[in-house]
């Protein structure tokens, strides 16, 4: 009996330690640096009391090693058997989003113009913190608390060419051709093609009407009312590096935002005009140029959850996404909502994002009910008014989210638990805070990036 308990608790303590060991090297190649000092810490510490208790061969050496090992496995079953979560998931809004209402609408209007005189006649209440916030800088401004000349100008750069892609959006060719693809084949064709270009998922939705903003908001055609005929989406994210996202709120954010903003829209302009060949009609959803809420959309493609910071929560990324969506008369069959309670559950119980906010614009408080769903909403002036006042994107929300770390084998496996488990999503959440921090500094941008400027 005493061997058989010294070979169990040897083997529960080497695969504990290794375990560490693993995490300790994975971190230190993501450049975590104080993940990987706990880690390799902890799991030296860890091995002390399994090797004392083997080399204490006595009666009560025994005794205590049975006990440690029962406790062990205890609390394996305790936190991973099934336990999941029961949380409301996110439903189908009533009514439609004004576009209009959006800070990146309501900054672009100008004392005296007419868009300007019209908006705040139907929403004074708007206007005060918005004349308030037109004091500050703004994206991208030279005199921003953390202008970057080097990172300021790529990224001024990438959405140059983010604009070139808007007269595409809906152009181009709509005559049928003599075969189509039949709607599976073209789905499955569609999404092997978004991967293969660069998105990190794809999906397909019928089109409900709360996916449609209810009015224009930005370009031309301000004001006017979104009347789009048609009865299918496709969803993809892609991914944002995430080297270049643990620096945020700095430069680097932004730059990456913009790439992927960049990266999303060509995905999406080419899945539009490939589908515009094949004789059916497809639009482009892409950044400045939205008719519809590309996070409700991908949400109900079947892409991730709506999370506490009003982003989507994808499985593998957490809100380490940009979206785009194409919309089409294409019967495209849909993929499925996601309706994973386990995320809103983790949500409920982490706040990191709240905690890390340098605005303050995250609540802390539980869902509640808005255009008849329970979910949360961030204060988006204050939010908007601090992205004014650095000239950056922030994203700092982004980067400390436990669902944003890498998409490998470590990581994976804690997702994994989380989905199964909501003791397990307790264990995480502290687990995450001891070994990251609850409120992570900004990390150093990738050595290839020049950072003139900074001041």
């Amino acid at each position: 009996m005493t061997i058989l308990v010294d070979v169990l608790l040897g083997a529960a303590g080497m695969i504990l330690s290794l375990g560490l060991l693993l995490f300790a090297l994975v971190s230190w190649r993501e450049n975590e640096k104080l993940a990987f000092r706990r880690a390799l810490t902890v799991a030296i510490l860890l091995s002390i009391p399994f090797l004392l208790l083997i080399l204490w061969d006595t009666p009560s050496g025994t005794v205590l090693s049975s006990i440690l090992l029962a406790g062990l496995v205890l609390l394996g079953l305790w936190y991973l058997l099934p336990h999941r979560a029961t949380v409301e998931s996110y439903t189908g809004m009533k009514g439609r989003i004004d576009e209009r209402d959006t800070m990146f609408c309501r900054k672009r209007l100008n004392p005296g113009d007419g868009r300007y005189e019209s908006y705040y006649q139907l929403h004074p209440e708007n206007q005060a913190i918005d004349d308030e916030i037109r004091k500050y800088p703004g994206l991208l401004d030279e005199g921003a608390s953390l202008f970057e000349s080097g990172s300021f100008a790529a990224t001024e750069a990438t959405f140059s060419a983010v604009e070139a892609l808007q007269g595409l959006v809906d152009a181009g060719s709509t005559d049928a051709p003599a075969q189509r693809l039949d709607p599976e084949s073209l789905a499955q064709f569609i999404q092997n093609w978004a991967l293969h270009l660069g998105a990190h998922s794809c999906g397909f939705t019928d089109v409900r009407d709360y996916h449609l903003y209810s009015h224009v908001g930005r370009g031309p055609d301000y004001g006017q009312a979104v009347d789009l005929d048609h009865s299918h989406a496709v969803a993809l994210s892609v991914e944002m590096d995430r080297n270049m996202m643990a620096s945020a709120p700095y430069g680097p954010t932004v730059m990456e935002s913009a790439r992927q903003y960049l990266r999303s829209g060509m995905i999406a302009v080419q899945i539009a005009a490939f589908l515009r060949n094949q004789g059916y009609q497809a639009r482009a959803h892409i950044d400045a140029n939205y008719r519809v809420v590309c996070p409700l959309v991908a949400r109900d493609a079947g892409l991730g959850e709506i999370g506490r910071m009003g982003l989507l929560m994808t499985p593998r990324l957490g809100p380490r996404v940009r979206l785009a969506v194409v919309t089409t008369d294409a019967a495209l069959p849909p993929t499925g909502s996601s309706t994973s309670p386990a995320v809103i559950d983790f949500c409920e119980r982490c706040k990191k994002c709240a905690d890390a906010c340098p605005a303050k614009a995250i609540s802390f408080d539980h869902r509640t009910g808005i255009n008849g769903v329970k979910r949360w909403q961030i204060n988006q002036e204050d939010c908007y008014s601090y992205w004014c006042q650095t000239g950056t994107d922030c994203g700092r929300c982004v980067v400390v989210c436990p669902y944003s770390h890498p998409d490998n084998a470590a990581h994976n496996l804690v997702r994994w638990g989380i989905e199964r488990s909501t003791r397990f999503a307790g264990l995480a959440l502290k687990l995450d805070n001891f070994f990251y921090g609850r409120k992570p500094a900004p990390k150093m941008p990738p050595g290839w990036i020049d950072l003139p400027g900074r001041h």
